[in-house]
């Protein structure tokens, strides 16, 4: 079963990078998305706001600000590989 990963909506090119290598994605629309996540990625612009810094994720948050798609995707890869 592949890793879920929930990704903000603004961050369509790095969910589809994550989907092409095999990631299932789901878009970060409210705080109950993230809890069945295993790694969320952010924008980091509005910290806090979905409350993911907190224990509602028991994954790992990245942050995407200034990273480009592919680098978000080499982060993601070294939690599960």
């Amino acid at each position: 079963m592949p890793n879920t990963i929930g990704v903000e909506q603004s961050l369509s090119n790095v969910e589809a990078a994550l989907k092409a290598k095999g990631y299932e994605v789901i878009q970060l629309r409210s705080e109950a998305d993230a809890k069945s996540c295993d790694a969320c990625v952010i924008t980091g612009q509005d910290d806090n706001v979905m409350g993911i810094s907190d224990t509602t994720t028991k994954g790992s948050v990245i942050d995407a600000t200034g990273l480009s798609a592919d680098e978000v995707c080499e982060r993601v890869d070294k939690l599960f590989h």
